[in-house]
């Protein structure tokens, strides 16, 4: 049999028979994996969120038994234990679904536990707990509605949540926008940083407006007490002090702080 003469130089080349390999892409759990991805908040916001649960619960004393606290995305647990030396007495667990991050925060919580929002849900009872706190979080969910389902399930009736998150509205991002510049905070891939001030990619998928994440909030299923604003660590030195100042009118501030109640 003759060989047809129309046949491609490609395809009798033996090493065109031999396919590329393929380089396989990351998802969302490989990225948050990786250690040099930040799972750490600024120390102010921390202190401002559990002052506002603290005031909330009150001391733990005679009468009073320790509240349940859990840190729902503890990362390393640099947060929770700055949360702890506010909340003295009560009992604050750190969950998160990384090992990575949970093996960062034993040394500084006496209490660590691995659970996820979705799939099975968290490995706690339904109304078993007094508080959440759900820091710098929900930005990075694909299904939020489901997460705050999980949330509103394992918190006593009353029990409260304590939910922060970038402001996509922030006194900056304002000016940002009017000059066609992308929006700190907001990121439009998992490699590197395009269009905005900043160079650490972080992996937020969504972001919301005071406005915006009162109405969701709500709509899950909580009766919103307050929303207060909270500064962003890594906002210039110069400019701090007007950071500090726009947390008095939260719909400017850096970061929102939600204080909602199950109903």
């Amino acid at each position: 049999m003759t060989r047809s003469p129309h046949r491609s130089a490609a395809a009798r080349s033996p090493e065109a028979a031999v396919p590329s390999p393929v380089r396989p892409v990351p998802g969302l759990r490989d990225f948050y994996e990786d250690p040099s991805v930040p799972v750490a908040s600024g120390d102010a916001r921390t202190l401002r969120q559990a002052r506002m649960l603290a005031d909330a619960l009150g001391p733990a004393g005679p009468g009073h038994p320790p509240a349940t606290v859990l840190d729902v995305g503890c990362g390393d647990g640099s947060a929770a234990a700055t949360a702890a030396r506010v909340l003295n007495g009560h009992r604050i667990v750190g969950v998160d679904w990384s090992q990575g991050a949970l093996r960062r925060a034993a040394p500084r919580l006496s209490h660590v536990v691995r659970g996820e929002l979705t799939g099975g849900g968290l490995p706690f009872a339904s109304g078993s707990a007094d508080a959440v706190l759900f820091s710098e979080v929900v930005e990075h969910l694909v299904d939020p509605d489901s997460a705050l389902d999980e949330l509103h399930r394992v918190l006593r009736p009353g029990g409260h949540l304590m939910l922060s998150t970038p402001n996509l509205a922030a006194w900056y991002n304002r000016g940002l926008l009017l000059a066609g510049v992308q929006p700190v905070f907001s990121e439009v891939s998992l490699r590197h940083i395009h269009g905005r001030p900043g160079n650490q990619v972080v992996g937020h998928l969504r972001l919301y407006t005071a406005r915006a994440l009162r109405e969701f909030v709500a709509a899950c299923g909580f009766e919103v007490v307050t929303v207060a604003g909270a500064p962003f660590h890594g906002v210039p030195r110069p400019l701090r002090p007007l950071d500090r100042l726009a947390c008095r009118l939260p719909s400017l501030s850096s970061i929102l702080l939600v204080h909602a109640r199950k109903v």
